[in-house]
């Protein structure tokens, strides 16, 4: 399928600022300036309708690929059926789980009556859906999520001004079906044909050489930040390595026509599968049991491993689709030319489909995510090579490797998500 222009947020849209790029030390036409402290890259905000690094002048050609973790236009393509200025205070049913299809006309924000309240008996008024954007979405979304899911599986939201899906059910359609349109996930039908040519022995040799040297760089500390020591180079560095850049001149390439040349148009997914590391090692980090059990398992349990926290805790919590038709989802229909937002997030940890769903639990019998998708791509080969080599040289340089006292990963984010931290003791 084809992409459209990605035109991002309106600028008035609240933002979460800690998603805001740091690295401010590269500029196109010079080499990176080493001795800027915070070299770090980052975050991809939105800005005049396209994801720019804040860091990087605005004449930097920009790498291909990216579409997957953007976010496209939220207008509507037919306000007048999609986005209605007024809703119906009317409209006040929350389907049940069991009530696909049933719900308000299509057009219709979800609503529902407030009772009453005091002893002389309140005022009436009416409940509105919450957003994704809700203040304190950022370090604390399940809440909202749970309440989309059970009470609101179809709403419009002014503030994406977009329609809105939380559940399992109906995101996965809407990753899968050709009625939904606008951009793709690396795995995805368009990305498996643009990839051909990839040698996954190089690049296994690229990333176990790089995890390797990484983990030593850090294992005679006293404490470290896997963070910051670890995740956010093992990515760019496999890249870097792959292309033949010089290590000195890494942070300045890789977010760009490097990367491409190594994974073509989904190279540049660095800071997402930076994330989605952080992620991946916060959770085994965090059970001590789950450390003894990969601290030697198998490629096949680490991998099983990888999948549950990508479902857990995926990098991008929101992805944007457009409606090509008219499509009936859980609690109504979504009419043609719409924009959509899928709460991936939401959806990985939805109880119909994964039971105890909150739980990391690399052995459960219900597995699934919806990060990738499921076809071949180095973006998502290499993403799990990652998570694989990390664990194995991280265990092997730091037999006693855990968690500082008192510290617990914290994620945080809106639009991608991941531990900004994870302060470790690599001796014990």
């Amino acid at each position: 399928m084809t992409a459209e222009p990605t035109r991002g947020i309106r600028d008035d849209r609240p933002e979460d600022r800690d998603d805001r790029p740091a690295d401010r030390s590269v500029r196109d036409d010079r080499p990176a300036d080493r001795s800027v402290r915070d070299d770090r890259p980052a975050d991809r905000s939105v800005r005049d309708g396209r994801p720019v690094d804040r860091g990087v002048r605005d004449d930097r050609p920009e790498g291909p690929g990216g579409a997957w973790t953007r976010l496209p236009a939220m207008n509507p393509a037919t306000p007048s059926a999609a986005a209605p200025a007024e809703p119906d205070p009317g409209r006040a049913t929350s389907p049940a789980r069991t009530g696909r299809g049933a719900g308000p006309l299509p057009g219709r924000v979800r609503t529902a009556p407030a009772p009453a309240t005091g002893g002389s008996g309140g005022t009436g008024g009416r409940t509105v859906a919450p957003s994704p954007l809700d203040p304190g979405a950022s370090q604390d979304p399940h809440g909202i999520h749970r309440r989309l899911r059970e009470e609101f599986p179809l709403t419009y939201d002014p503030l994406l001004r977009a329609w809105v899906l939380s559940r399992y059910a109906d995101v996965a359609t809407a990753l899968t079906d050709g009625r939904f349109t606008h951009g793709h996930r690396p795995g995805d039908p368009p990305c498996v044909r643009a990839h051909v040519d990839v040698d996954t022995a190089a690049l296994r040799a690229v990333t176990e050489r790089t995890a390797y040297v990484l983990a030593r760089r850090i294992a005679e500390r006293p404490q470290a930040d896997l963070v910051a020591d670890f995740c956010h180079w093992l990515p760019a560095g496999i890249v870097a390595a792959a292309v033949g850049v010089p290590y000195r001149d890494m942070m300045r390439l890789v977010r760009g026509r490097a990367a491409g040349a190594l994974a073509g148009e989904c190279g540049t997914q660095i800071a997402v599968r930076e994330k989605a590391l952080a992620s991946f090692l916060g959770n085994v980090l965090s059970d001590p049991d789950q450390v003894a059990a990969l601290r030697d398992a198998p490629a096949a349990l680490v991998a099983r491993a990888w999948t549950e926290s990508l479902r857990r805790d995926p990098p991008v919590q929101i992805a944007v689709r457009r409606t090509a038709a008219e499509v009936p989802v859980s609690g109504g229909l979504i009419p043609a030319g719409a924009s959509v937002a899928l709460l991936v997030g939401s959806a990985g940890r939805d109880p119909e489909r994964f039971r105890e769903p909150d739980r990391f639990d690399p052995l459960r019998d219900d597995p699934g995510q919806l990060t990738y998708g499921p076809g071949f791509c180095p973006a998502v080969l290499l993403a799990g090579i990652e998570a694989e080599y990390a664990l194995r040289a991280l265990f092997a340089e730091m037999p006693r490797l855990r968690l500082a006292d008192g510290f617990r990963p914290t994620p945080a984010g809106l639009i991608t998500r991941a531990p900004r931290t994870l302060i470790v003791r690599p001796g014990g």
